[in-house]
């Protein structure tokens, strides 16, 4: 026996009457025409999946991943910075970076707190200035927050209040206007940053290495011996970075489009590839599945996709990964340990491998790998967009040309970027240590979290006081119980 389907035929559209859109998709004064709510919705959830990398993402990781007398003041670093970028960004930041040109790499300082100029429309995109404005934002702070993981553990708090409002205006907008306004220096030019590999990643990875050098090493004892106190806390903050990402690159393209959903597969594909070559890494050649590792593997793979994540395909996120897993893997297990330079500065959370090289090798990756056809969704433009790999394909004297082009222009936004942030965040450091001192005495730092904030992470209270008030210092050496097992006071 033997069935057989015929699908219904489609409704006759009656071709006398108007065309009318549904009463909930009406224009009206709140959704104007060229406002496309689809889009504003989907801008506002992706802004807020960045912001949750922040708040509470890296306040969960930092917070996890430390010594425990720094655990507060690590998540405090982080929830402050979040604040205080969002006050600056809506006073002076979004125009700065974003704003009228000033010069070729600087908008004019204004504000965008005004009603008439956040209900207009944005530079780019069918949503107004408020959503663009507030996406935006959520990039300006996680990228500070990067910045302090590379100087935990000793950087006083007072300094850090003053490094990230001035960092932020007189770095991260240079940065952002060059790269990503349209009438930026290097955007004009054609290069190829999807959703931040330069002006987020190689920026926060350059600064905070640079900071660290500046505000000097943690204790020797702390840097010998700084294992998490909270492994389960640090893989649910490094759960909420992953997942973040959806927003982080998904919304780079400013619309809910195809070349949207490609970014956001492209990036879980990289960065699980990225993981798993960074724990085979481990297993041959240290004998243990490291969790540490796997964390910091999944972060470099979600940095070196980012310059190109809607704009390769997936073989080439593929082939992304097994690169940010296994390069930053030797930069850091192999020449960390054998040159003396790099062991001369103290970066907490490895800044310099993790997003500074996993965001450099993305930028190039991208430049051999990137699709014009998908350059054209993203851009509106082949003109001047050209993998390397896709122009020696092709064959012809101005494909290969084009590629060659592309090529000199990602690795002109890496020295810029570079050179860029070594000056200014030097600058920035210098300034503030004229006024309060960079790092923490000795004694604070012998302490941590109590001595600098007051409190302590893990602490007992009974009616508003500390039962058991030891310096956290104390709280981290293991003593022998009466009944002989081993305790933590």
């Amino acid at each position: 026996m033997s069935f057989s389907f015929s699908p219904p035929s489609p409704p006759l559209f009656n071709l006398t009457q108007p065309f009318s859109f549904p009463p909930n998709l009406l224009p009206d004064e709140a959704s104007p025409e060229w406002m496309n709510k689809a889009d504003n919705a989907w801008q506002l959830v992706a802004a807020t999946l960045v912001g949750m990398q922040s708040v509470p993402g890296l306040i969960i990781l930092y917070g996890g991943a430390v010594k425990k007398k720094w655990a507060v003041n690590s998540a405090f670093m982080a929830l402050y910075a979040f604040a205080m970028v969002l006050v600056c960004w809506v006073c002076w930041g979004y125009r700065l970076s974003f704003g009228d040109k000033l010069v070729p790499v600087w908008g004019k300082a204004y504000i965008a707190l005004e009603q008439k100029y956040l209900l207009e429309q944005a530079y780019l995109g069918m949503f107004p200035n408020a959503t663009m404005v507030f996406f935006q934002f959520v990039f300006a702070a996680i990228t500070l927050i990067l910045i302090a993981g590379a100087v935990l553990g000793r950087m006083n708090f007072y300094a850090w209040m003053l490094f990230v409002p001035l960092w932020l205006t007189f770095s991260y907008t240079f940065g952002a206007f060059t790269i990503w306004s349209p009438e930026g220096w290097l955007s004009k030019m054609g290069i190829i940053d999807y959703a931040g590999g330069y002006v987020i990643h190689v920026s926060s990875g350059v600064a905070g290495y640079t900071a660290a050098y500046w505000v000097g090493p943690r204790l020797t004892a702390d840097r010998e011996s700084f294992r998490p106190n909270n492994m389960i806390l640090m893989l649910a903050g490094a759960g909420l970075l992953w997942m973040g990402w959806t927003g982080f690159n998904g919304g780079a393209p400013y619309v809910a489009s195809m070349d949207a959903s490609l970014a956001v597969l492209n990036t879980h594909v990289c960065a699980a590839t990225s993981l798993l070559t960074w724990l085979i890494l481990d297993i041959i050649f240290f004998k243990k599945p490291s969790i540490f590792g796997a964390v910091q593997g999944m972060i470099t793979g979600l940095v070196c996709i980012t310059p190109g994540a809607g704009l390769v395909q997936g073989y080439a996120a593929i082939v992304m990964g097994i690169f940010s897993g296994s390069i930053p893997w030797f930069t850091m297990m192999v020449l960390q340990k054998k040159i003396k330079l790099l062991q001369k500065v103290d970066d907490t959370m490895a800044m310099l491998h993790t997003h500074a090289i996993a965001g450099i090798l993305g930028g190039i990756l991208t430049g051999l790998f990137s699709e014009p056809h998908l350059c054209k969704l993203f851009y509106g433009s082949t003109s001047k967009y050209m993998g390397f790999f896709h122009g020696l394909h092709l064959g012809t004297s101005q494909s290969i040309r084009l590629g060659f082009r592309q090529m000199r222009i990602q690795l002109l936004g890496i020295l810029f970027v570079v050179v860029l942030n070594i000056v200014m965040t030097s600058l920035v450091c210098l300034f503030v240590r004229l006024i309060v001192p960079l790092r923490l005495s000795y004694e604070d730092m012998e302490v941590g979290d109590e001595a600098v904030h007051g409190e302590e992470a893990y602490a007992i209270w009974e009616k508003g006081e500390m039962v058991g008030k030891y310096s956290s210092y104390y709280n981290d050496i293991e003593t022998p119980s009466k009944s002989g097992m081993i305790s933590v006071e």
